[in-house]
């Protein structure tokens, strides 16, 4: 399957009221994960690189390039798309430039007429090149890459705005943050995610700040049209607990380790990097899961034989004679 741009498969999930997922990247070895996961579920991916990220992997153009070259030597069957996350625009403009298959501009920050003519212009030199658009409104809570947010929620009229400049999916602030959710957080706010929704029938919305949120709203979530789900902490998180533990016990056992040479880093990382293949098997198909018993009653679905989950068969473009198995 080739590198792809993701409005026709984001698009699919919100027609079939499921979700794909937004992975973020930080180097080698979280894109083997994120490639492996997707591939062992056989679900559509975005893999995402921050402005931040792409800058310690070396620049756009590395980050890129590295995405795409694991792609074909790893034998990737299903549909990938290279993603930028909270994007500047002149980050946005170099990434289209460089070969990124789908783009995220982040004007939130910026006056909302400043924000949406930006958009524009992204959209059009995007489109121009088959590149798929994200953009947001309303701020989502916390910080990404020096973008802070307090969370606001997104105004009805400012997500109808920016759906008019021709994005293919919208990311709107419903309460939800980066980063881990505080014990007082109060929750997504539902009731105007399904105004917006409402607003706007049949768009997709992107639920960023996906890790931490309790299963029960991100099943409503979905069934109210978010139809991609960003995960990035809690796989971070997964990973450097298991970085931790390695380090503690090459601490306690040091002459055994060194012994085994295990300060070799693919050894000294490896468990981190298991940890988190494992979090991201998880969390890449968690929601078509968590809405499979409305699946089952809507539409076609048959037990998925990787890991009991329930799947959804798609034709598309994508594929002439297999269908595309997003679990």
């Amino acid at each position: 399957m080739a590198i792809v741009s993701a409005e026709k498969f984001v698009q699919a999930a919100r027609d079939n009221g499921y979700a794909v997922g937004g992975f973020n990247t930080n180097n080698l070895e979280w894109t083997q994960a994120i490639l492996r996961a997707a591939e062992a579920k056989k679900a559509p991916v975005l893999i995402q690189t921050s402005m931040g990220a792409a800058k310690y992997m070396g620049g756009y153009k590395v980050a890129r390039n590295l995405i795409a070259n694991l792609v074909e030597s790893m034998g990737i069957t299903v549909p990938v798309a290279i993603h930028l996350d909270h994007g500047h625009y002149e980050d946005a403009l170099e990434c289209i430039e460089v070969g990124y298959t789908s783009i995220m501009f982040d004007g939130s920050h910026l006056p909302v007429e400043e924000n949406l003519k930006l958009a524009k212009d992204v959209v059009e030199k995007a489109h121009a090149k088959g590149i798929s658009v994200e953009a947001e409104v309303g701020t989502i809570g916390g910080e990404e890459d020096g973008i802070i947010g307090k969370g606001e929620l997104a105004p009805i009229e400012d997500a109808k705005a920016m759906v008019a400049t021709g994005i293919d999916f919208l990311a709107a602030g419903i309460g939800n943050i980066h980063g881990p959710y505080p014990a007082n957080w109060e929750g997504l706010d539902l009731d105007h995610l399904k105004k917006l929704t409402e607003a706007l029938p049949g768009f997709p919305i992107v639920l960023h700040g996906g890790s931490g949120i309790p299963d029960d709203q991100i099943q409503a979530a979905i069934k109210l049209g978010v139809a991609k789900v960003n995960v990035n902490t809690e796989c971070q998180i997964a990973f450097a607990n298991a970085t931790r533990k390695f380090a503690r016990d090459y601490e306690a056992n040091e002459a055994e380790y060194d012994k085994k040479k295990l300060f070799d880093p693919r050894k000294f990382l490896a468990d981190g990097v298991k940890l988190s293949k494992h979090q991201l098997k998880n969390v890449s198909t968690y929601s078509v899961q968590k809405v499979k018993h409305n699946l089952a009653e809507q539409y076609n679905t048959e037990t998925c034989p990787l890991g009991g989950f329930f799947c959804v068969w798609l034709y598309s473009e994508y594929t002439v004679e297999e269908p595309i198995l997003s679990c």
